[in-house]
């Protein structure tokens, strides 16, 4: 589709976008010369790295809250804070971090954040009888970090790719559900070996010994530049507007299995392995989606791939984890919804450079990933809360269903908002968007 309100290479180059945003497309990938490929796919597996670390970690905070709730240090739902604090710092520190790489650069952001995010998890090996303590180290220090290295994996990439961008940014994403399903097994076995305490101080070492080399092999094709904090421009697209709503919707039913998979499958009669073995299942299938579906949208169309990630995420919620009570169906189910979930990731920012420009990606992620910060926050402890009124962890099964179908559902409406963006950008149902 022609495009006459595109803004000149120029402007592009020298702002980052124009000030008043147009209803098409700004600025069509062609207009920005990019090498597909080169020290980008460097670039891309230091992201990996990045993310293996601090997504990955993140979707195992349901392994160690169950080792806690197990230890007597405090209730399901309020360790459930805990976690949801840490990657809520992905969101609540977004545009200010995407104004940091502009001055400190994407290598340097990288490593402060992987330093954050090993320093946070050494200290919480001193904080597992505190609870207010581990709300600083693990919820403070390691959630700054993490959101840190998300943001650098966000934007670095699509500076290299433009036609195989999703692939790209599948790549490095697919790193945090690789970190979090193997991380899931050593995790399992430090606590089942030395306790929740040594295994904080030991996985804090790890990431400090793999994640600063990877973090200094991050490095900026060209200055990434943002005219300010904030784009007001950008509310008067209403393809911005919506999407941002699809991702503040879309982040509260993300953390929910992952953080009560362990205490669902004890719930079961499954032992601390299977539980475990679950979450690596969930992860696993997570690095997977990223992968995968970052491959597929690159012949169908992110929007497209978004929508369907986001419809299988709430159909699997709503229908396949209510029911399933033994391990064959969980299993089912921990592939069909970490897939999911893996691809949501994947998917926004390939979205935001499709329909923004990659010029602009620094941006535009900023302010929609800022809009994620309630579910970040409280999407998790939401079901908590659910699960305590219903009856609480040990209690029947159908303790869990109201928080199942809370999750399920709000899943569904991110879905939709999602379909009104794709219908704005080109009503052909069957076209690549």
């Amino acid at each position: 589709m022609p495009d006459e309100t595109a803004p000149s290479i120029e402007l592009i180059h020298r702002f980052g976008g124009p000030e008043v945003v147009p209803e098409a497309p700004t600025p069509p990938d062609a207009q920005v010369e990019v090498p597909e490929g080169g020290y980008g796919w460097v670039v891309v597996f230091a992201c990996a790295v990045l993310t293996w670390w601090s997504v990955g970690t993140g979707y195992n905070w349901g392994i160690i809250q169950a080792a806690l709730v197990k230890q007597g240090l405090s209730s399901a739902s309020t360790l459930s804070f805990v976690g949801s604090l840490t990657v809520a710092f992905i969101s609540g520190l977004a545009v200010i971090n995407a104004r940091l790489i502009r001055f400190l650069g994407a290598r340097r952001t990288a490593l402060l954040g992987i330093f954050l995010i090993g320093l946070g998890e050494i200290l919480s090996g001193f904080a597992t009888r505190n609870i207010g303590a581990l709300f600083v180290t693990t919820g403070t220090i390691t959630g700054i970090g993490t959101s840190l290295c998300f943001m650098v994996a966000s934007v670095a990439p699509a500076q290299y790719f433009a036609k195989r961008r999703g692939l790209a940014n599948g790549i490095a994403y697919a790193g945090g559900g690789l970190g979090g399903a193997v991380t899931s097994f050593i995790m399992n076995r430090l606590i089942e070996s030395f306790g929740p305490a040594w295994t904080f101080r030991i996985i804090g070492l790890i990431t400090l010994g793999t994640g600063l080399p990877a973090a200094w092999l991050v490095k900026e094709r060209t200055t990434i530049r943002t005219a300010g904090f904030i784009e007001w421009s950008l509310f008067r697209d209403s393809r911005f507007v919506v999407l941002f709503f699809a991702g503040a919707l879309g982040t509260f039913p993300l953390f929910v299995p992952p953080f009560f998979l362990p205490l669902y499958a004890a719930s079961v009669g499954l032992s601390p392995s299977a539980g475990a073995g679950l979450v690596a299942g969930f992860n696993f299938a997570s690095a997977v989606g990223r992968l995968g579906l970052g491959f597929v949208s690159d012949r169908i169309g992110p929007v497209n791939v978004l929508f369907l990630a986001l419809l299988l995420s709430a159909i699997s919620m709503l229908a396949l984890w209510p029911v399933s009570t033994s391990l064959a169906p969980l299993i089912v189910f921990v592939v069909i919804n970490g897939a999911a979930n893996g691809g949501f990731f994947s998917m926004m920012p390939t979205v935001i450079g499709t329909v923004f420009g990659p010029a602009r990606v620094g941006v535009v992620m900023g302010m929609i990933v800022t809009g994620w910060v309630g579910g970040y926050l409280m999407g998790a402890p939401i079901a908590g809360y659910l699960l305590n009124a219903y009856g609480g962890a040990d209690s029947t099964l159908s303790a869990y269903h109201p928080a199942m179908f809370y999750a399920g559902s709000i899943a569904m409406a991110s879905a939709g908002l999602v379909s009104v963006v794709r219908l704005k950008i080109n009503s052909g149902l069957l076209k690549k968007v």
